[in-house]
Parts: structure tokens; sequence; C-alpha cells
């Protein structure tokens, strides 16, 4: 029985590809292909040529079939068209079904866009949470990023050009404006990291290009700092009000407006509190 190898491919500059994944792509019975257009390109540079078919988030359960005939007889290996399968691309329901048919799978790791971006920012990259791309309505949007933002962790995320200013403004609205790095086009030609805050990337980027990595700075301890210049009393109603919310099992944005309006403290400073005594 053959191999199912999911293949990690470069996020922009081809020479990315490593030493295995070329050998593993050439000498695969079938690559299946997010988009076969920009595989046959990789494809092209490594000087391989495969059996290329389409497998994508639309198709993958029509090709299943074919792809585990074609494992009967040999390898396959499975790509999208930039980064790991399965990582905000298409691919794992495809892994799951061949896993359960009986086939191994293995992974043949590369690139990561969330890697890069998390080496280059200068935030604090022990722990953090990757949200791939946020909802695309404002609302949800804002929602996602409270949940989030309440592990008291750096966060990581994609975003499309065309909603990137909407993603920073909620980004400064709903995490009180933290530290960042805007990563844009990671290992391409125009590659850019910019680093200030969400307020400030909204200037820089008045007409956003290209595609976006951001890596945002967890908030907690300029919340908790802020919160040592207001009177101690109503900071401490604010702390037993939020666990008494957290202990109700309200939603930190919920959570966070009624205290705000109970207590008349910034948003800022209770969003740093609710973060605080979350843990």
């Amino acid at each position: 029985m053959g191999i199912l190898y999911v293949v990690g491919t470069p996020i922009g500059n081809l020479e990315d590809i490593t030493v295995r994944a070329a050998r593993v792509l050439a000498s695969a019975a079938l690559v299946a292909a997010e988009d076969t257009r920009v595989t046959r390109r990789l494809l092209a540079h490594l000087e391989a040529k495969p059996r290329v078919v389409s497998c994508n988030e639309h198709n993958w359960q029509r090709r299943l079939p074919s792809l585990l005939e074609a494992l009967d007889i040999g390898d396959v290996a499975l790509v999208t068209d930039a980064g790991s399968p399965g990582i905000s691309d298409p691919g794992a329901g495809l892994v799951a079904a061949v896993a359960e048919a009986g086939h191994e799978v293995v992974s043949v790791p590369g690139v990561s866009a969330v890697a890069a971006a998390l080496s280059v920012s200068g935030l604090p990259a022990d722990r953090f949470v990757f949200l791939g791309f946020l909802p695309r309505r404002g609302t949800e949007r804002r929602a996602a990023l409270e949940d989030a933002a309440s592990l008291g962790q750096t966060l990581v995320l994609f975003e499309a050009p065309h909603r990137l200013k909407a993603t920073l403004a909620d980004i400064a609205e709903t995490l009180g404006d933290p530290p960042l790095a805007v990563c844009r086009e990671l290992s391409k030609l125009h590659e850019e990291v910019w680093r200030g805050t969400a307020s400030g990337a909204l200037d820089y980027f008045a007409e956003p290009r290209g595609e976006f990595t951001i890596v945002v700075g967890a908030a907690a301890d300029e919340g908790v700092d802020a919160a040592a210049t207001e009177p101690a009393i109503t900071v401490a109603a604010a702390r037993e009000a939020l666990a008494q919310r957290r202990a109700e099992g309200v939603r930190g944005r919920e959570a966070v407006a009624e205290v705000v309006a109970a207590t008349g403290l910034s948003r800022r400073v209770v969003y740093g509190l609710w973060v605080e005594t979350g843990g």
C-alpha cells in the first residue's frame, strides 16, 4: 500500500522547498493539488513530471475513490498552493479519510507563514494562538478577537488586503491598540515587516496590497498597569464583578461592557482586568 505524503510547499520563494519535499514530489505516482496551475509551476522549477490532479475543498470527496485506488498502487503527494495542507488550507478531510481507509499518512514539513511571522515580529512566541482567517462580519470578528485575547497570549492571524484595514481597526478598538507586527508578502519580492500598533498600521497601510500575516502582542500587562492608576476600591469592585460574570458564564465582551458601565473605568482597564482574572 502506498503512503499519502502531506507536503509543505513554499509560501513565496520557490527556493524554500526542502530537499525531502522535492524528492517526494518527483517520485510520487500522483500529486493531488489545490490548484494544478500553481503546483505545475513548482514542479517545473524542480524539473519533476509526476501526474497531477486537482484536489481542493470543493471536489476532494468526489476525488477520494480515485485517490484511494492510486494509493493501492503507489505513493500520493498532497499539496496546496502554499504552506502545509490542512493549516488554513484544504486537506484535513482527505487526510482523515485516507487514514481511516488504512493508509499511512506522513508529513513532509515545509515553510510556515505562522512561524516565519512570529520569528521576525519581535513579540513573545513561546506561547501563541493561531486564528487563521477571522470571520468576515465585523461583529463576529470582534467577538473572535476578544475570546482569543482573553487567553493573554500572542495572536497570529491571516488577512486579505481588502479586509486588512477593517481588521486593524477592530484590533485597535477591541484589544486596546496592542503592539503588533504586520508581515506582508513573506519570502516574496516585496516582503515587508511593519512593527508598531494597530492604529499606526492603519495609517501606514493606506492601500493594502499582497498577503498579510499579523502578529498581535498580548495586551494583558498594559491593561493591568493602567489599572494601577485607578482608585483601588473601584478596581477591586471591577475585579469582583468580572469574576462573578465569568462564573455565570458571561462572554468576555458582554462582561467587560457591563463592568465599564457600572464602574466608569475605561474599557482598556476593564479588559486588562478581565484577562488578568481569567488565569
